[in-house]
């Protein structure tokens, strides 16, 4: 779906559910991963916090323009909108305790790595239904959005490896 503009090539509701499905595809592969211990600890743990830098970028991004801008245009979401910054403040401390565990991992037992795995798997529920409240309640207020703004890149697109 165009913009209005002629300079978006997909909708931006597309695009924070393409950023969405990235983000859980990622902590599903360090879940698993964790589970089977393909991988060795360290590189599970760089991952892990390789996530977690990327799912903060992605809320910061969101939090520090893509509210905002919202908000300027539709005041109408003010109450959305402090419902999904609450959400990124409880994402914030579950990823801290995550980094937290990752840190005491580091050549460690694996009982560290199952704290490790307790606490993604909370965490992938509380992405999951934050997620799709996310993308049900802001879709059509992102698509009205006549440009890509400058907030774009830090919430739709960002590597983690």
């Amino acid at each position: 779906m165009a913009s209005r503009d002629g300079g978006r090539v997909a909708a931006l509701s597309h695009q924070l559910a393409q950023a969405h499905q990235e983000l859980r595809r990622q902590i599903s592969d360090i879940r698993k991963s964790l589970g089977r211990r393909r991988l060795s600890d360290d590189v599970l743990l760089t991952h892990c916090l390789s996530f977690c830098a990327a799912l903060t970028s992605h809320h910061q991004g969101e939090d520090d323009g893509m509210f905002s801008r919202l908000l300027r245009e539709r005041p109408d979401l003010a109450a959305t909108v402090a419902n999904l910054v609450e959400d990124h403040a409880m994402i914030s401390s579950i990823l801290s305790r995550v980094k937290e565990l990752a840190d005491r991992a580091a050549g460690s037992t694996d009982a560290a790595l199952e704290a490790i795995g307790r606490e993604l798997d909370g965490l992938a529920a509380i992405m999951e239904s934050h997620f799709t409240y996310e993308e049900r309640t802001i879709s059509e207020a992102l698509d009205a959005t006549a440009t890509v703004p400058d907030w774009a890149g830090m919430v739709f697109r960002f590597d983690v490896t």
